[in-house]
């Protein structure tokens, strides 16, 4: 794979506050943010909830199941946005006077995705009046359908792009349904239903719900850290909307108003709520959330999110700590046999040959970790991977997931397979940079084909190139703990909304291997004398780093042993 660095085009950046440091006015503006106010992440700039298209009958049908003391099942995913999300349900319908709320969760083996019939057969204790479904649904067709032939009312909150038709409930709240003219399309499972309950308060109070029972309206700011969460770990893009949710969800954590979950889950992996950014969910918190529903029951890690006694959440913490360690460890075996795939067809018919979209198939694979399969080789291979694995012992089908790059919506180009060869896709799924899918393993070597010849038609040679993005060069005066820290506070930084990196030319100095593959390096600007420590994670093995490069980096503060200096995470490096 080829990588190159290219710079953001210079954007002009008047107009600013002086409390903003220059080189982050340089950063917002490379992003399109071309002014200050666009930077004010206060809840009362959030989208109106109210324009999302079904809410007032979503509203109608919560506000007389909470009056008539209807049981209310709440069905998500099993990810970190349907486990934060159905979360942020049951937690906020309860808070809103709900009295009869339990949740349900698909085991990924058993039951499969969303609300399928298989899990709607197993809705007997309690037996719902009402079905809410988190993070899913919109193409639970026959789900819904099995549930409405129960008598069992079913009001879907989604987010994931529909088919060619929407399922028959009784309400649809997704902001990506057609005409719906909610101004964010980008919000994640858990926004949605964070919406939702928002205008359900607005709706009770219409009702004198609250008045009635002389009781005080719930402040529903307390479930931000869960919206914050499964946002940061969906992977939507961090549009304005999104930003203002994590923005408030980082505050309520760090200022020690998180659930117990949430920070159990931060101190069993090493961080200080008090010091987080968002990167700090994504690679630390949800990592194991997201790894119960793999490998095991997500309803640990629901009930993780759900406890509030904090020993309780300890305990629950560590087992799914313990959980994502088996993750890894299955996962770097599927890797390295996936990467051995690889290079076996390179060995054998040659780099030239090797499909613009990738589809592989191993049958002792696991089917919860072939998401992260095909998200390390898509990195490493710079194309779209789908990797594929036995539903279950005795089926004979697949379950795949599929991983993007920039510029080829995955998501549509399955739609494009599934109509060109109707059948070949049992079901599927997704947004533009994952998908998931379900197909029959007899037509596996059929859909690869297809896949393939449908990349090929949206992919040139060129985009199969990696090109990472840096906002310029720093001065030797910028590498300040001042500048880190504006950079770490000024985002959250995400999906869509990239963490600043920059690039120099350096000398290197002195390095050494630690942690098995991670080079500690010394680096200095040419003609400077301030060393800078430097380091990259997952360095080539059997390399070393030129004695003149150019790296991409960000500028960090390292913090160990209540010492702090500057660091740069070096992101990528080449020969200057």
């Amino acid at each position: 794979m080829i990588t190159t660095i290219r710079r953001r085009d210079a954007v002009e950046t008047k107009g600013w506050p002086d409390s903003v440091h220059p080189v982050l006015r340089r950063v917002y503006a490379g992003r399109g943010v071309a002014a200050h106010a666009d930077i004010d992440y206060r809840l009362v700039t959030l989208a109106e909830p109210a324009r999302l298209g079904g809410i007032t009958r979503a509203c109608e049908m919560l506000a007389e199941a909470i009056h008539s003391d209807q049981c209310i099942v709440v069905v998500g995913d099993f990810d970190a946005d349907g486990a934060t999300g159905t979360a942020v349900a049951v937690r906020g319908l309860r808070l809103l006077g709900a009295r009869n709320v339990h949740y349900r969760v698909p085991h990924r083996q058993v039951h499969g995705y969303g609300l399928s019939v298989a899990l709607v057969e197993t809705l007997t204790d309690p037996r719902p009046d009402l079905i809410v479904t988190v993070d899913n649904g919109i193409a639970s067709h026959a789900g819904i359908d099995a549930a409405k032939a129960r008598g069992i009312a079913v009001l879907v909150t989604d987010h994931h792009l529909p088919g060619a038709s929407l399922p028959a409930a009784d309400a649809i709240v997704n902001p990506n349904s057609p005409g719906d003219t909610f101004a964010s399309k980008a919000l994640a499972g858990v926004g949605v239903m964070f919406c939702l309950l928002i205008a359900l308060r607005s709706h009770l109070r219409e009702l004198n719900w609250f008045d009635k029972r002389s009781v005080a309206e719930p402040d529903l700011r307390c479930l931000l850290d869960l919206v914050a969460l499964g946002t940061v770990a969906d992977l939507v893009p961090l549009d304005r909307n999104n930003r203002v949710l994590v923005a408030a969800g980082l505050r309520r954590i760090r200022n020690g108003d998180a659930c117990a979950g949430i920070n159990a889950l931060l101190v069993v992996g090493g961080r200080d709520p008090a010091r987080i950014g968002a990167s700090d969910l994504g690679f630390i918190v949800a990592p194991r959330i997201n790894a119960a529903g793999r490998l095991e029951d997500m309803a640990v890690g629901i009930e993780c999110l759900l406890a509030d006694d904090a020993s309780l959440a300890r305990a629950l913490a560590e087992q799914l700590s313990a959980i994502n360690a088996e993750r890894r460890h299955v996962q770097a075996a599927m890797t390295e046999q996936a990467d051995a795939l690889v290079a076996r067809w390179i060995a054998t018919q040659g780099q030239a040959t090797l499909p613009f979209g990738l589809c592989l198939f191993d049958p002792e694979w696991h089917p919860g970790v072939v998401g992260l399969v095909a998200s390390r080789l898509k990195d490493r291979l710079h194309r779209p991977v789908i990797a594929c694995a036995p539903a279950g012992e005795g089926s004979d089908e697949v379950r795949a997931s599929a991983r993007s790059i920039g510029g080829f919506h995955v998501r549509d180009a399955l739609a494009e397979v599934d109509a060109r060869h109707p059948g070949l896709i049992a079901r599927f799924g997704g947004h533009a940079m994952a998908a998931g899918m379900t197909l029959r393993h007899a037509d596996l070597p059929a859909f690869a084909t297809a896949f393939d010849a449908v990349t090929r038609e949206h992919l040139d040679e060129a985009q199969l190139h990696a090109v990472l993005l840096s906002d310029g060069e720093l001065d030797g005066a910028d590498f300040t703990f001042e500048l880190a820290r504006a950079l770490r506070d000024g985002g959250p930084w995400g999906q869509g909304f990239a963490e600043p990196l920059f690039d120099n030319e350096f000398d290197l100095v002195s390095w050494r291997i630690v942690g098995e593959r991670h080079w500690r390096m010394q680096l200095r600007l040419a003609g400077a004398a301030e060393v800078i420590e430097s380091i990259l994670f997952n360095a080539p093995d059997g390399e070393q780093p030129p004695t003149r490069l150019r790296a991409l980096y960000q500028l960090d503060i390292d913090e160990w042993n209540g010492r702090e200096r500057v660091r740069l995470l070096i992101r990528h490096i080449e020969s200057a």
